[in-house]
């Protein structure tokens, strides 16, 4: 719960940035995301903290019926963000200011609690990531967890088809972008690609 709530507060704050400080958007969320680790690292004085708690392991390492407990948890939030997206005007909100923000203000429409409202489901969502991913390392490591996953989650956008400059989204096809940069991803682990060349081998099949 504390992690959630710290993820949505990431979120928020992200948020006021860009909605009510007017600061762009990469550079806002640049800013956390290298304060962020910095805080995780003053927090656990750069040292990795090793978690004993068994329930804890079950996010990212626990199956029921074969499958792994962290595919419920994406396939429920993604559940929750298609209904929110598109059985609600939210979504089309999101699409109007993500293509043209001036007009969707003159349209009536508040286009600053439309961002503030996506950055902090964003930061909703990256706390459930968080969560997934220490408990699959049974670790909170400030210094390497969830290292470059960032460039995954925009690749997976990317070949998704979303455009970098907003607008129209899909995020069944988000989905699929993310299955595709992981199966390459495990594939070239498989083949005995070094860690360090993967981000070239991405960069290629994000061009492909």
């Amino acid at each position: 719960l504390a992690d959630l709530a710290a993820g949505t507060l990431c979120g928020l704050w992200n948020g006021i940035l860009v909605s009510r400080a007017r600061i762009q958007p990469m550079v806002a969320t640049l800013i956390l995301m290298v304060a962020g680790r910095g805080i995780a690292q003053l927090i656990t004085n750069g040292q990795i903290m090793t978690i004993y708690y068994t329930p804890y392991s079950y996010f990212g390492n626990g199956f029921i019926l074969g499958l792994p407990i962290s595919i419920y948890i994406v396939a429920v939030v993604f559940v929750l963000a298609w209904l929110g997206v598109r059985k609600t005007s939210i979504g089309m909100f999101i699409e109007s200011v993500g293509i043209n923000s001036k007009s969707t203000y003159y349209s009536g429409i508040n286009e600053q609690n439309v961002k503030l409202l996506a950055y902090t489901f964003c930061g909703f969502c990256g706390a459930i990531a968080g969560l997934i991913l220490s408990s699959y390392v049974k670790s909170a490591d400030a210094n390497n967890i969830g290292l470059y996953y960032e460039l995954d989650a925009i690749l997976s956008v990317v070949i998704g088809g979303t455009l970098m400059s907003g607008g129209r989204f899909s995020l069944f096809a988000s989905i699929l972008g993310a299955a595709v940069i992981w199966t390459f991803t495990i594939t070239m682990y498989t083949i005995g690609v070094p860690a360090n060349d993967l981000l070239a081998g991405k960069a290629v099949l994000v061009l492909v």
